[in-house]
């Protein structure tokens, strides 16, 4: 937990060391490592339980990428000191979130959400969700809103999720994130030429106005004509975000049914579980134990870490027997 909630294993170290408990950096890695793994173990062995259920809920899901730093060892001679050389590349940490709102659309404090992710890629963090839902009786659920942004690795997946799960597509609604929608009309603002800055805001404050209303189809013909007669590949691009996810931008029905249109406990989970923990100057992170401490910090972040004690316990007695 110490090397979970502090800002490094050093620092963990230095605290535990002011307790009394002399444990190296190199230990405590090892000790969180082994611990999320015994965690991931329990999950992929289905043997877990879950107290709650969602049913008759009003469920909100949402996924999204963070960034963090993947410290790769090269191949070859060693420095002066002995030391490997390495790289230190970009990944995106993807996580998902999932939680219930009230009838006002604010987030039930009465249940703690679920918090998890993965640098493996788009299957795997879909296979992470099926595994949540599914545990969670979520084709009992009243309503489903599934919110993130307008990447396609996203929603190319949620049909044959959908489908797996045996969730209602009457319950089912899905929703870009309003204000990712709302960044992207900022883009074709400033694609614009001609324009000063005055006019590229009033210009987005108007088509601002159009999606809360629903109008997506005046928001699409405000667009073409920004880009009549222009061939910028860029305006392209906006264009067709729009287009292709027309069908995700009805915030006036998500509104009345007191849902909502934006993915801000995304953001949320993002900061505090990656920017705040995993992410910052020279932070370089081998991908096993990053692995390792995007479960712990998501558990620990979504006031589950009670659970993850009971998944990890399973498999260690598991082990045993």
């Amino acid at each position: 937990m110490m090397a979970v909630v502090l800002s490094s294993f050093q620092e963990a170290h230095q605290v535990l060391c002011d307790r009394g408990l002399a444990v190296d950096v190199k230990t405590i890695r090892m000790i969180a490592n082994r611990y999320a793994q015994r965690a991931k173990a329990a999950q992929r062995g289905e043997g877990s339980s879950f107290i709650e259920t969602v049913s008759g809920c009003r469920v909100v899901v949402s996924i999204d990428g963070g960034r963090i730093r993947i410290r790769k060892d090269k191949r070859g001679p060693k420095t002066k000191k002995g030391r490997n050389h390495y790289t230190t590349r970009w990944r995106e940490p993807k996580l998902l979130i999932i939680y219930t709102v009230n009838e006002k659309g604010e987030m039930d404090k009465s249940f703690a959400p679920f918090i998890d992710g993965t640098l493996k890629g788009p299957n795997v963090v879909f296979g992470l969700m099926k595994y949540y839902l599914a545990k969670l009786d979520i084709k009992a659920a009243d309503k489903i809103l599934l919110v993130a942004d307008g990447a396609r690795w996203i929603w190319n997946r949620v049909t044959r999720l959908v489908i797996s799960l045996g969730i209602s597509p009457d319950r089912l609604y899905e929703l870009v994130d309003f204000y990712h929608a709302v960044e992207h009309l900022g883009s074709v603002a400033s694609l614009r030429k001609g324009w000063n800055a005055s006019q590229r805001k009033r210009w987005v404050k108007k088509n601002r106005r159009l999606l809360l209303r629903g109008k997506i189809e005046e928001v699409i013909d405000e667009i073409k004509r920004v880009c009549r007669g222009r061939s910028s590949k860029k305006l392209r691009t906006e264009m067709n975000y729009f287009v292709r996810n027309s069908k995700r931008m009805a915030y006036d029905t998500i509104a009345s049914l007191r849902l909502p249109i934006g993915s801000g406990a995304m953001e949320s989970a993002i900061r505090r579980v990656v920017n705040l923990r995993l992410k910052g100057a020279s932070i370089y992170w081998h991908q096993e134990t990053a692995e390792a401490m995007l479960l712990l910090r998501s558990f620990y972040k979504a006031g589950r870490w009670n659970m993850l004690n009971e998944l990890a316990s399973a498999a260690q007695l598991a082990n045993i027997a």
